[in-house]
């Protein structure tokens, strides 16, 4: 016989280990260095993996921790409390998704009493508070609903109750990663294919939902037994009474919980009398793990610039044959992506000769939906006026989950992708209405190159997503940091490590709880030749444009190599004026100003976000001389620069090799402006006219990383 207060002993001190860990992972950021909060939020994780039952003891823990940080805000109102919150509310979400057991009323109403009383915080944070909320309400009305509806979107398990499907393409930048790094990586990111059975699937969310639900009516072991030997068609059906039990008491709302455990007892005893015959009640039953499968990981190394175009479009159309129906022009999923998606305007046109054709063209012209046409400015609307972008969100229910591996030069690369994607959908809706994208960004850099340069980060947007979003700094840079370092991965080793496990838990934290996006301003540079023969350049940055003068480069040189050389006799080579500077300032005069530089021989051109400034966002341009004297540095949203005296300078984008421009006589640099923001009006031929609400609208282009928090508005 089992001594009760022994019970009480083992559960007290499983409580008060489980308070210590959530006090240690709590505190303040700066207490622990990043890698070992990182690995703070993941030892959690895993417990809840392991042992279910402690989620509740954690959740109890959670929601007393909100309260003292609801009173602290309550009474500070600052930006740091409030940044406080966000850590804890996805916890605390990641917790009840993943905790397998039922969770009582009493504190469930709790946490949603409280989650309520956060919703006064400023956005993002009411933002995440909402989103908790709702998900604790969803839980609330039918248990174990959130688990059912992140697997099968995860999953792209086939269900006419939820049509959400998911997928997630992880590109990493060949610049950054070596032939052995992205074998490794590879391998260790291939775990989630070995460790997700999709012929037991669809028993794993039975079992979980079931469970979760009917409490200790529910005899697990006797349900396991039961699933094993049922047939793979008679669990296909009885998935699908679930699916349709759980979507009705979505629809009908808390008032249905009764209705919902009366459907799921009712399928739990079909279940075992259709089983009864073949239960043997003397063996143990399968144990199926209630936590939520890892979804697959498609790893590819970005080696196209079309890549990330075609996979979108792929996995739209292969995601059903009425992708899209304009008019009287459809694609065919058989056709292939390249040909099927070309732009209208480049397409070649035959030849209408027929008047019937005629007629048929003119018909499809004045059909076209006004509201695709304008989907792409509403998208952009709810972007300005929430941080997200829930554009048809009924509509769009598959999401590309884009996880982009690599530094600042592969921000560009994507900054790049999103343009041309944004310029495409302007002319033709085809993708936005179909697929909701969602980019997510983890830093990596050569690890020889951040020790040989410390000075010069290859990870400045990454600082400022750190500086913006303590959680992101704990759980993805600490990611980022370990990936260039992990041990090549045995390939006779069956059993996933635990490194390979930290990997996969942490980068689903981040798909799962990275909702909040901080939006990067993009900036548009015109570069003018030299040679006039030579076309003009238009390029993008989003970090950082260097420019220097390759006359300048050797004195420059001449002088790390003598510093003892006064500057002087430098300074007479390069006497007078090498550039012509026009901007405009960033205050709010705007005022414009026209300057000339001297002796300068590089100018620095770094993006400053209003995720990280105060205010707008701005451009620091620093001019460097040979004389430090001569050093200055402005703070701009538009500037030009010309060279004199035939010189001429060469240009590097984003930190990028690949993408460097000689012969660069004239620069212009200002805010790109969105394509998705510019529509054709219907009455004009060959031009472009404003709409009346246009004029309201932020028409300047952001590269949106998703973060866990976001930036307060």
């Amino acid at each position: 016989m089992v001594d009760p207060t022994a019970k009480e002993d083992l559960s007290s001190t499983l409580d008060s280990s489980l308070y210590d860990d959530v006090q240690t992972l709590f505190k303040e950021m700066k207490s622990e260095s990043c890698s070992r909060k990182g690995m703070l939020v993941w030892n959690l994780q895993r417990k809840v993996e392991v042992n279910p039952s402690c989620s509740l003891s954690i959740i109890s823990i959670l929601v007393q921790k909100l309260e003292k940080k609801l009173t602290k805000v309550s009474k500070l109102h600052e930006k740091k409390t409030y940044m406080s919150v966000i850590p804890v509310l996805h916890t605390l979400y990641y917790v009840v998704i993943q905790s397998g057991v039922t969770i009582p009323k009493g504190l469930y109403h709790k946490a949603y009493e409280c989650l309520g009383k956060l919703l006064i915080l400023p956005s993002p944070y009411s933002a995440v508070a909402l989103h908790t909320l709702r998900s604790i309400k969803m839980e609330m009305t039918a248990p174990g609903s959130l688990y059912l509806k992140r697997v099968i979107a995860e999953q792209n398990i086939k269900s006419q109750h939820f049509a959400a499907r998911e997928k997630v393409f992880v590109l990493a930048d060949p610049a950054v990663f070596s032939v052995s790094l992205e074998a490794t990586v590879r391998a260790y990111l291939e775990v989630s294919r070995r460790l997700t059975n999709t012929r037991t699937m669809e028993k794993s969310m039975l079992f979980h939902v079931l469970q979760t639900g009917l409490e200790m009516t529910c005899q697990s072991s006797r349900l396991a037994q039961a699933l094993e030997v049922l047939e793979d068609h008679d669990v296909r059906q009885y998935f699908q009474n679930v699916v349709e039990t759980v979507k009705q008491s979505l629809q009908h709302g808390p008032g249905s919980r009764a209705d919902y455990l009366k459907g799921l007892q009712q399928i739990y005893k079909d279940i075992l009398a259709a089983s009864e015959k073949d239960v043997m009640n003397d063996e143990q039953g399968p144990v199926y793990s209630t936590t939520v499968p890892l979804p697959e990981m498609n790893f590819l190394m970005w080696t196209d610039e079309e890549m990330l175009w075609n996979l979108l479009a792929d996995f739209a159309l292969t995601s059903g044959s009425n992708f899209i129906k304009d008019g009287k022009e459809r694609i065919s999923r058989d056709s292939g992506i390249v040909k099927d998606l070309e732009d209208p305007d480049d397409a070649v046109q035959p030849p209408y000769t027929a008047q019937k054709t005629l007629r048929e063209r003119r018909n499809a012209i004045k059909s076209s939906k006004s509201a695709e046409k304008l989907s792409l400015m509403k998208e952009k609307m709810k972007e300005d006026v929430t941080g997200n972008s829930p554009l048809l969100k009924e509509e769009r229910s598959h999401t590309a989950r884009v996880v982009v591996l690599g530094d600042d030069s592969t921000l560009g690369k994507l900054t790049k992708a999103y343009y041309v994607i944004r310029k495409k959908e302007a002319k033709r809706n085809m993708l936005t209405k179909k697929l909701d994208l969602q980019l997510y960004y983890i830093p990596v850099s050569e690890a020889e190159a951040s020790a040989s340069s410390p000075d010069e980060s290859r990870l400045s947007l990454a600082s400022c997503l750190e500086r913006v979003d303590p959680w992101y700094s704990v759980n993805v840079s600490s990611l980022g940091a370990a990936i260039p370092t992990l041990p090549e991965l045995p390939s006779v080793s069956r059993k996933p490590t635990e490194l390979s496990l930290y990997l996969l838990d942490t980068l689903c934290y981040y798909l799962r709880c990275g909702t909040q996006p901080v939006n990067l301003p993009v900036y548009s540079v015109k570069m003018t030749r030299s040679n006039s023969d030579l076309a003009s350049v238009e390029e993008l940055f989003v970090s950082h444009l260097e420019a220097d003068i390759p006359d300048f480069r050797h004195l420059k040189d001449r002088q790390q190599r003598e510093p003892s050389v006064r500057q002087k006799k430098s300074s007479m080579e390069l006497f007078g004026v090498v550039l012509s500077v026009n901007y405009t300032k960033a205050t709010l005069s705007k005022r414009e100003v026209k300057g000339e530089a001297s002796m300068t021989w590089r100018v620095v051109i770094t993006s400053e976000p209003a995720a990280s400034a105060s205010g707008e966002s701005y451009l620091t341009a620093s001019f460097d001389s040979l004389n430090p004297a001569y050093n200055t540095k402005i703070e701009t949203q538009n500037i030009s620069i010309r060279t004199m005296e035939q010189r001429t300078l060469c240009v590097c984008l984003d930190k990028d090799p690949r993408r460097t421009y000689t012969d660069v006589q004239k620069i212009e640099i200002s805010p790109c402006l969105d394509p998705g923001c510019t529509i054709r009006c219907r009455y004009s031929i060959g031009s472009e006219q404003q709409l009346p609400l246009s004029k309201y609208l932020d028409k300047v282009m952001s590269l949106p990383i998703n973060s866990f928090s976001g930036v307060s508005m």
